[in-house]
């Protein structure tokens, strides 16, 4: 059962998203600011980080950045409704596995999900 951190600030999206999961057999936790997510994925086992880039106190792309530079190396989604290219290119540039722009389809996000979910599994598995 795989465990997905969901950061994001607005509450209608996180329960979208976390209500999506959960129906798919994932474990979820949601993350409503910057600090919060940063102490989650620091103190929690978690398979995969969405991270919302226009999080609250401390926003997306600065916890983008602590977390890499902490070692983390978890695939980090980065869902946003930020449209720029450059911004976007700063988050892959940043350590984001990917970007996903608002509005998303579920079943899109759910696909890129367990694409990276398998992924990394398939690093770990013995040959």
């Amino acid at each position: 059962m795989y465990r997905i951190l969901i950061a994001e600030d607005e509450v209608k999206i996180a329960a979208f998203m976390e209500k999506g999961f959960k129906k798919q057999g994932f474990v979820t936790a949601v993350a409503e600011d910057g600090p919060q997510a940063l102490s989650l994925a620091t103190e929690s086992e978690f398979d995969l980080l969405l991270l919302d880039l226009g999080l609250p106190a401390i926003d997306g792309m600065t916890v983008l950045k602590e977390l890499r530079n902490r070692g983390e190396q978890r695939p980090i989604i980065v869902v946003t409704a930020r449209t720029d290219r450059q911004e976007l290119a700063s988050a892959l540039a940043s350590g984001a596995s990917e970007c996903v722009t608002k509005p998303f389809s579920f079943s899109d996000l759910l696909s890129r999900v367990r694409s990276h979910l398998e992924e990394k599994a398939s690093c770990f598995s013995p040959t």
